[in-house]
């Protein structure tokens, strides 16, 4: 229940707070980020199902669900002031992912314009397992 009330508070404070808008970061400056020579530290976070991960997946990423970012927070711990690009399928459950990241002080969110499914259209870069 206490999970439930927490959710439900992080998503309301996502969709009424002007404070917290999150940038969007193009296929083509996620692919320039990930080429650059001197790129800033970022992290991209993939927060579909371990099963669609293995499917397919952006190289490189990260991947913890949307539902259990809170319970892993660790694994971003030395990201909370660095670019971290966040997706999912079509934009739903990084919304989530993003609202969850914020409350927890992560300043440098980005979301991938299109999600998986326009990288995966584009035929840009993807590893499978």
């Amino acid at each position: 229940m206490k999970l439930q009330l927490t959710f439900i508070l992080l998503v309301c404070f996502s969709l009424f707070s002007h404070a917290n808008k999150i940038s969007n970061i193009s296929q083509q400056q996620l692919l320039s980020l990930q080429h650059a020579a001197k790129a800033p530290e970022f992290i991209v976070l993939d927060v579909r199902s371990k099963e669609e991960f293995n499917a397919g997946h952006i190289k490189g990423a990260l991947n913890i669900s949307h539902d259990s970012i809170e319970q892993h927070l660790d694994k971003l711990s030395g990201y909370q002031d660095k670019t971290v690009v966040v997706h999912c399928r079509s934009g739903r459950r990084a919304e989530i992912a993003e609202a969850t990241l914020q409350a927890n002080g992560f300043t440098q969110l980005k979301h991938l314009t299109g999600d998986y499914k326009a990288w995966e259209s584009a035929d840009l870069p993807l590893v499978k397992e």
